[in-house]
C-alpha cells in the first residue's frame, strides 16, 4: 500500500470477458480495500470501453508504462495464458503482489522462473483457484484435518463442459504455445485444485488423453486415475465435448460420502454430506454441513489475499502450493503420451514435461492415437 491512501492500489491488465465478468466486479465488490487505478489492453476501443464503464481513470497499451506510471500495490493479470509469465515478472519486478488468472503459466519451468523474482516475505504472485475459497470446501477441509469423516478411500473428479467448434476459433486457444493444454489445463484445472485442497499430495497418475472431436492441437478429453499420500485413490475427467455440462467431485470416506456438483461456481446448496448406516443411526453426522453460506468465487478469494498483503504472508494458491495443480498436470500429459504411469518423486527440474506440456512427437486426435479415427464417423 501506499502512504497516500490505505486502500490498496490496483492495476489491471487485459480489458476482455474475465476482467469484466469476474475481476472488475470482484474488485468494485472490495472497493472499501481496493481503487482500481488503471488498465491496460493492445485493443484501444475495447479499453476505452472498458475503463468507462468501470470509471478508471488510467488507461494504457502497454504493461510496462502502466507500472512505470501508476507503481500499484497489486496487479491483476487477465490476459490469454501465453502471456502469464512475462506479465507476472513484470508485476513482481515493479514491486506489485501479483493475482493472475488460471492457468498460472503454460509449464514448471515458467512457474519456477516467477518464483525467483518473490521476495521472503513478497511480494508474491497468488493464482485464481477460487474453489477452493467457499464454505463447503472449507468445511470438508477442517473434517479431513479433523478426522470426523473417517480416513478417505475413493474421490471423483469430473470436468464435464461443453465447448463449441467456434470457440476454438479464438487464435490462441486449442494450441499448445499459447494456451498450454486442452481441457486439463484451461478447464478441468479449478476442479483438480479442489480435489488436492481436500485430499493433499497426489503421489501417482496413468492417463489417457486425446482429441476426439474438435479441431485443436491438444487434447479435447482426459481420463486419469490417481493415487494419494493418504492411500486414497481417485477417478479425474477433463472434457470439453459434454452437452450437459457438470462440475462433479464426491469423496467416498470410511464414515460418509460428501458431493459437490455445480458448474462454474458453487454455494452451501451444491454439496451433500451422506453418512454411512452406522453414522446415520447413531445421529452423530449433525453439524456436518457449513453454518455460514460462503460461496466460492473470485470475491472470496481476493478477500484473503488483500488479508495476506495487509500481514506481508504468503497468500493460498501460491508458491508450492500453486504449483501442486501444474505438476499434476504436467504428468497427466507424460502418462497419457508416453503411457507409462508417472509418479510424482520421480519428477524433475528438467526434461520434456518441465520445460513444456506436450512432446510434439505425439499427435492429438492421429489414427495411431485414437481407437476410431474422425474420418471413420464422419
Amino acid at each position: 500500500m501506499t502512504a497516500a491512501s490505505p486502500r490498496v492500489r490496483a492495476a489491471v491488465v487485459g480489458a476482455g470477458g474475465i476482467a469484466t465478468v469476474a475481476h472488475l466486479p470482484t474488485l468494485k465488490a472490495h472497493e472499501d480495500r481496493v481503487e482500481v487505478v488503471a488498465i491496460a489492453d493492445v485493443d484501444a476501443d475495447r479499453l476505452s470501453a472498458v475503463a468507462e464503464e468501470w470509471d478508471i481513470p488510467g488507461r494504457y497499451s502497454d504493461v510496462d508504462t502502466m507500472l512505470a506510471a501508476e507503481r500499484p500495490d497489486l496487479l491483476v493479470l487477465c490476459t490469454p495464458p501465453v502471456a502469464h509469465k512475462d506479465g507476472v515478472i513484470k508485476g513482481l519486478k515493479a514491486g506489485a503482489w501479483v493475482w493472475c488468472e488460471k492457468p498460472p503459466v503454460l509449464t514448471l519451468a515458467e512457474y519456477d522462473e516467477v518464483a525467483a523474482h518473490e521476495g521472503e516475505s513478497g511480494p508474491f504472485a497468488s493464482y485464481v483457484f477460487q474453489h477452493r475459497f467457499g464454505s463447503g470446501a472449507q468445511q470438508l477441509k477442517q473434517q479431513v484435518r479433523d478426522h470426523t469423516l473417517g480416513r478417505p478411500l475413493v474421490a471423483v473428479c469430473h470436468t464435464l463442459w461443453y465447448r463449441t467448434h467456434g470457440y476454438y476459433e479464438v487464435p490462441w486457444r486449442g494450441k499448445w504455445a499459447t494456451e498450454g493444454g486442452g481441457p486439463a489445463m484451461g478447464h478441468g484445472i479449478h476442479q483438480m485444485d479442489l480435489l488436492f485442497e481436500i485430499l493433499g499430495d497426489w503421489t501417482e497418475v496413468t492417463a489417457v488423453a486425446d482429441a476426439l472431436d474438435r479441431d485443436v492441437e491438444t487434447e479435447d478429453v482426459s481420463l486419469a486415475t490417481v493415487r494419494f499420500a493418504n492411500g486414497a485413490m481417485a477417478s479425474v475427467v477433463n472434457s470439453v465435448l459434454s452437452p450437459r455440462e457438470v462440475s462433479y467431485l464426491r469423496f467416498d470416506f470410511q464414515d460418509a460420502t460428501v458431493e459437490v456438483e455445480h458448474l462454474y461456481g458453487y454455494d452451501n446448496s451444491s454439496w451433500t454430506w451422506t453418512p454411512a448406516p452406522h453414522r446415520a443411526e447413531d445421529g452423530s453426522a449433525a453439524g456436518w454441513t457449513p453454518q455460514e453460506n460462503v460461496p466460492s468465487s473470485h470475491k472470496q478469494q481476493l478477500s484473503e489475499l488483500l488479508d495476506a498483503m495487509a500481514a506481508g504472508v504468503r497468500p493460498r494458491a501460491s508458491g508450492d502450493d500453486g504449483r501442486r495443480v501444474l505438476e499434476f498436470i504436467a504428468a497427466l500429459y507424460e502418462s497419457a503420451e508416453t503411457g507409462r504411469t508417472v509418479r510424482r518423486a520421480e519428477m524433475k527440474p528438467e526434461g520434456t514435461y518441465y520445460s513444456a506440456m506436450h512432446d510434439p512427437s505425439f499427435v492429438y486426435g492421429s489414427a495411431e492415437n485414437t481407437a476410431v479415427s474422425k474420418e471413420t464417423v464422419q
